[in-house]
């Protein structure tokens, strides 16, 4: 313990000033938002090549699981393409499979996935490099995940559904009526969809999908079905309680996804 103390004395001036720079850096971070971007681009590097290392020993042992889950998504998407007459050994891109818009897919393995925060994130193992870039959206065979929300060369973090600051537009599968998806922090199997006008017709049971009100997500995506729902206190809307077809425990390969018209539509916007 003499030694620490007489160590800690003995280089007081080089502590303070690592203390000191400490703080200064936090500030400079925390006030720039391009020193912030690069900021969290670096640990997104970091962190990636510590869980990716990670996550390969721990992907060694569920790769039954995981072979089995593979199996069962191109099951799926044979059938899809033989009903529409297309050859699946020679098609490259999922763009019309039940999307009203050309999409391609890009993917990924997961190698972190945060579910038991208030704000959760997932990291994934392709970046930049792989064409992933900010507001792509990411699902995976059963339904949506989140949306990209940075990249750096190698990776890319996701902001999950299962996040505070996540907003997605979703309504009912048997209607065009659509509203916002949140999550409240609570059980990270159901999320909330809200702004449901109360003139809808729905009942517990109904599929709630994605409706393609913006290019991030086609529509048509699977979210989940309707576990529970009420009116507000002024009894506009509904506040609907919704049952993720995914579990977000257990996320191992997602598809991020992009529309290639997303440059003309944003075009028009402006």
């Amino acid at each position: 313990m003499q030694q620490i103390i007489n160590f800690l004395i003995k280089n007081k001036r080089f502590l303070l000033f690592l203390l000191l720079l400490c703080i200064a850096l936090i500030f400079t971070i925390q006030s720039h938002s391009y020193h912030r971007s690069k900021f969290v681009s670096s640990t997104n590097f970091l962190s990636g090549e510590l869980y990716s290392w990670q996550h390969s020993v721990s992907d060694y042992f569920g790769l039954k699981k995981e072979n089995q889950r593979l199996l069962d998504e191109n099951e799926k998407l044979r059938n899809r393409l033989s009903v529409l007459g297309v050859d699946s050994v020679t098609t490259t891109h999922l763009d019309t499979l039940s999307f009203d818009k050309p999409y391609t897919f890009t993917k990924a393995r997961v190698i972190k996935n945060d579910y038991s925060k208030i704000d959760n994130y997932i990291l994934i193992n392709k970046g930049e490099k792989d064409s992933i870039v900010p507001d792509m959206g990411v699902i995976t065979d059963k339904g949506i995940i989140g949306i990209i929300e940075n990249t750096s060369k190698n990776y890319s973090r996701i902001i999950s559904i299962l996040n505070s600051n996540s907003r997605i537009n979703a309504g009912l599968k048997k209607s065009n009526q659509y509203g916002s998806l949140i999550w409240n922090g609570k059980d990270p199997n159901i999320v909330q969809l809200e702004t449901i006008p109360r003139q809808a017709i729905i009942r517990e049971g109904d599929t709630i999908i994605t409706h393609g009100r913006s290019t991030i997500f086609p529509r048509g995506i699977g979210i989940g079905t309707i576990v529970n729902y009420k009116l507000n206190q002024n009894k506009s809307y509904y506040l609907i309680d919704v049952k993720l077809f995914n579990d977000m425990s257990d996320i191992g390969f997602i598809y991020a996804i992009k529309s290639r018209d997303i440059k003309e539509i944003k075009s028009l916007e402006n």
